[in-house]
């Protein structure tokens, strides 16, 4: 339901306060026009100037007057009070309506909120898991480069062993062909002096 022009929601409590306020008004002009009877009761038991019974008179038709403007009034206020708690209640409704709808998305995103926690912590003790398993596998390379490192020096010190072996075998080697020359250049000398020998002794016969 539409509020009306000039109407809110906060005019339920004004309209309530005029109506009371027009109800006290009511209820005190009741009373005054009951005294008034009562004075007129009064009055026609004892004698009174026709004067004081027109003044008398005209203020209860006043009064009465007033009375009628004051419940026609009332009237209005009720109308419009009635009108209010309508829209009141209607409001309330469409609230209830809404706080349940906020409810029911409040818990479902607490419920995803709790699967993307559970989804988190989950991930956190798989990559923690993960890189348990990296830090174990680096140890082991680590270890596998250090047994490298180490076979490459025992490698680098086995050939500089290799190349001194080497270096003394030509020396060695060197010497053999060396003495080798010598042993044979001797052995020609030695071949030639028997053959020049051997030439010299027919000659002498």
């Amino acid at each position: 339901m539409a509020t009306p022009l000039g109407w809110s929601q906060g005019a339920s409590g004004s309209v309530c306060l005029a109506f009371d306020q027009l109800r006290d008004v009511i209820e005190s002009q009741e009373e005054l026009i009951h005294q008034l009877r009562n004075v007129m009761v009064l009055q026609d038991e004892n004698f009174v100037s026709k004067e004081e019974f027109q003044a008398v008179e005209k203020k209860l038709v006043e009064e009465k007057a007033a009375h009628a403007k004051t419940k026609v009034l009332l009237a209005k206020e009720e109308e419009k009070l009635q009108f209010a708690l309508g829209e009141v209640e209607v409001l309330s409704k469409q609230l209830e309506k809404e706080k349940l709808a906020f409810e029911k998305a409040l818990s479902s995103v607490k419920s995803r909120a709790l699967q993307e926690s559970s989804k988190k912590d989950q991930l956190i003790t798989k990559c923690n898991e993960i890189e348990s398993h990296i830090i174990k596998q680096e140890d082991i390379l680590n270890g596998k480069e250090n047994e490298i490192k180490e076979l490459q020096q025992v490698i680098s010190q086995q050939k500089q062993i290799f190349r001194n072996h080497m270096s003394d075998y030509r020396i060695q080697k060197q010497q053999e062909n060396y003495m080798a020359q010598v042993l044979d250049q001797k052995h020609k000398k030695a071949s030639g002096t028997r053959q020049a020998r051997s030439h010299q002794h027919p000659r002498e016969k």
